[in-house]
C-alpha cells in the first residue's frame, strides 16, 4: 500500500482533527496567509506564530499541488525537488508530489548554490520549488536552473525568475487526482551527508517509504492521541520517517522552529507534545540549563511528556543518565539508521532495554542485522566488523552511479560503513564509523570510544576526535572540545583526565574550539580534518 492511502484515510477519518501545527518563536507578528483554507491562529503579542491545519485540509492541500504538477505536464517518474525550511507547506507539497507519480527530492537547506545545482543535475531535477530563504542562492543559478526546470517560489512577493506557488495551485482542484501508485513505483530520492566528497543521490520506492511509517509506530507505539513534536529538518529522513508514526496513527505533530530549551519546553508545554525526538546536543543544553536553573520544570505542563528519544548519532550514556534523573517516568529511545535504509529504525534499542543504554539496540521490527569482517564473514560475538541491514526499508540504488550501488549493496545486505559490535544478549553497540577509525602506530582507535569517555569531564560540552598526521605514527588522535559557557579548562586539567584511559588511546593533541554539527546533529568531521588536519600537517613539518 503506497504511503499516499494513510492520508486519505486519516483525511476521511480524522478530517477536522489537527494534523499539524506549525509554531515559530522567533517571529511574533501576523503575516498574510494566501490558502484560504489555512486555519490561522491569531498570536498574542508575546505568543509564538503559530498555524495549523487539519487532515482533510492536509489532504486537499496535497491534491491541489499533485493537480498543478499534473497541469503543467509533470510526468510519472519525473522529479521534483524541495527547498524550504520546515513549515506547515512542506508535508503537503511533499505528499502532493507522490500523489501526482513524480518523485519528491529534499535538498538540504544548507547546500550553497553549487551544490544545488550539482544535486538537481545529478537526480536529473525537473521541478525546483523553494521557499524565500533561498531567494538569493536559486537567482545566482537560476539561468542554469531554467534551461530545463520549472522554478516554483513558495512565499508573498515571487521573483521574476520563478512562478508563484500560491497563484498556481489556487486555480487546481482540491479532488484526488487519482493515479495509480504501486509499491514498486520509485517515491523519493534523498541524498547523502557527503561525508566522503559530493552527495550521493538514494532513489527509494514507495514501499521503502511505508515500510519506515510501520517501524515508526510499531516502536514507539504511536495512539491517535499523541502529539509529536518535530524539530529537525524535514528534508531529512531522520524527522520526516519520525513523523510517518504520526501519519499512521492519525495523530497531530508540531513543526517547530527553534531549538532553545525555552523553546522545546514551551512547545511541549502549550501543544501537549507526547513524543518529542531530540538530537545530542539539543538534550544536552536542557539539562545544563535545568542545572544552571535557568529552566525550572514548575513552570510548564509537562506530565504528559511519556518518550524522548534520540538518534543520529551515539548516545552518551552519561546523558540519559542524567536525564532520568530529571525525568524519571520518561520512556526512551534511540534509533539507528541512514538515508540509505531510509532512515531511523533499521536498529533500535527500544523502550524496555533501557539497561542497555549505550547500545543502538536490536535489529528493528522488518530488519536483519549482521556484523562482518573484511571478507564478508559474520565475525563472534564481542568483535568488531562491518555492520549490515537487510530489509524491505533498503534503498532501490543509488541514482545513476551503478558502481557505488554495487559496493554498498550485495545479495540484498546494505554495508553501512559502520564498526559495529554485538553483545552476549544480541545488543549492538555502534563503535565508530569505518572512514573514520584512526590507525595511529598500527593500533586502531575509534574516535567514538574517546567521545564518550571525555564527555565524562564535568567542564565539557562537547567533543569530536579526529586523526591528525603524524610522520612517526601515521595519525594521532587530536580531541576539539567545546567547554561549557561559563567555564574555564585547560589543556593540563583534560590530559590529567584521559589518564584513565589505555595510553595509546589518549588524545596527543587537544584544540578548544567549537564541534560543528549538520542539521541532524552528526559532527562535520571532514570539516574539522580540513581544517585541522593540514594546520596540524604545516605544523609538524615546521618543526623538523
Amino acid at each position: 500500500m503506497p504511503i499516499i492511502d494513510y492520508l486519505e484515510m486519516n483525511s476521511d477519518k480524522y478530517g477536522d482533527e489537527i494534523a499539524l501545527i506549525e509554531r515559530n518563536p522567533e517571529q511574533k507578528e501576523n503575516r498574510r496567509v494566501t490558502w484560504k483554507e489555512y486555519s490561522l491562529i491569531q498570536p498574542t503579542p508575546d505568543a509564538p506564530y503559530r498555524r495549523q491545519i487539519t487532515w482533510s485540509v492536509f489532504d486537499e492541500k496535497a491534491n491541489r499541488v499533485a493537480n498543478m504538477l499534473l497541469s503543467r505536464d509533470v510526468k510519472r517518474g519525473d522529479k521534483v525537488g524541495i527547498l524550504m525550511m520546515n513549515c506547515l507547506e512542506w508535508l503537503p507539497i511533499y505528499f502532493g508530489i507522490l500523489k501526482s507519480g513524480a518523485i519528491a527530492v529534499p535538498f538540504n537547506f544548507r547546500y550553497s548554490a553549487d551544490e544545488i545545482q550539482y544535486c538537481a543535475d545529478l537526480a536529473e531535477v525537473d521541478v525546483l520549488i523553494f521557499g524565500p530563504q533561498f531567494i538569493g542562492r536559486v537567482e545566482s543559478i537560476a539561468d542554469k536552473l531554467s534551461e530545463r526546470r520549472l522554478l516554483i517560489y513558495v512565499g508573498e512577493n515571487c521573483p521574476t525568475f520563478a512562478e508563484s506557488y500560491h497563484e498556481l495551485v489556487a486555480d487546481c482542484s482540491s479532488q484526488r487526482p487519482g493515479i495509480d501508485i504501486s509499491d514498486s513505483d520509485d517515491a523519493a530520492i534523498y541524498f547523502s551527508s557527503g561525508t566522503t566528497g559530493f552527495p550521493k543521490a538514494i532513489l527509494h520506492n514507495h514501499e521503502s517509504l511505508m515500510h519506515a511509517a510501520i517501524v515508526e509506530q510499531k516502536h514507539h507505539g504511536q495512539t491517535h492521541d499523541d502529539v509529536f513534536l518535530c524539530i529537525p529538518p524535514l528534508y531529512h529522513t531522520g524527522a520526516k520517517m519520525h513523523w510517518f508514526g504520526s501519519l499512521v496513527s492519525g495523530s497531530a505533530a508540531v513543526l517547530l522552529k527553534g531549538t532553545s530549551p525555552e523553546h522545546i519546553f514551551d512547545a511541549v508545554s502549550a501543544e501537549g507534545a507526547t513524543i518529542v525526538w531530540l538530537l545530542v546536543p539539543w538534550a544536552q543544553d536542557i539539562l545544563d540549563a535545568l542545572d544552571r536553573g535557568d529552566l525550572k520544570l514548575s513552570d510548564y505542563r509537562l506530565s504528559q511528556w511519556r518518550l524522548m528519544h534520540i538518534g543520529a548519532q551515539p548516545v552518551p550514556p552519561s546523558l540519559i543518565r542524567r536525564w532520568k534523573q530529571y525525568f524519571p517516568d520518561h520512556q526512551y529511545d534511540t534509533n539507528y539508521g541512514l538515508s540509505e535504509s531510509i532512515g531511523p529504525g533499521c536498529v533500535h534499542l527500544g523502550v524496555e532495554n533501557i539497561h542497555k543504554v549505550g547500545a543502538i539496540g536490536v535489529p528493528g521490527y522488518g530488519w536483519e542485522c549482521r556484523i562482518v569482517d573484511e571478507f564478508g564473514e559474520d565475525v563472534p560475538r564481542g568483535r568488531e566488523g562491518e555492520l549490515l541491514v537487510k530489509g524491505p526499508g533498503v534503498m532501490t540504488c543509488y541514482y545513476r552511479n551503478p558502481e557505488a550501488t554495487a559496493e554498498c549493496i550485495k545479495d540484498g545486505w546494505l554495508y553501512t560503513g559502520d564498526v559495529a559490535m554485538q553483545d552476549e544478549d544480541g545488543f549492538i553497540f555502534l563503535v565508530d564509523r569505518k572512514k573514520d577509525v584512526i590507525v595511529s602506530g598500527g593500533e586502531n582507535l575509534y574516535p567514538v570510544q574517546i567521545e564518550d569517555f571525555l564527555r565524562k569531564h564535568d567542564k565539557i560540552n562537547d567533543v569530536a576526535v579526529i586523526g591528525l598526521p603524524d610522520k612517526r605514527l601515521g595519525e594521532i588522535a587530536g580531541a576539539i572540545i567545546s567547554i561549557k559557557e561559563g567555564m574555564e579548562c585547560t589543556v593540563e586539567e583534560i590530559e590529567e583526565f584521559c589518564l584513565e584511559l589505555p595510553r595509546y588511546k589518549r588524545p596527543k593533541k587537544i584544540i578548544f574550539a567549537d564541534v560543528p554539527r549538520n542539521p541532524t546533529g552528526k559532527i562535520e568531521k571532514p570539516k574539522l580534518r580540513k581544517m585541522y588536519g593540514e594546520e596540524h600537517l604545516v605544523a609538524v613539518e615546521t618543526m623538523e
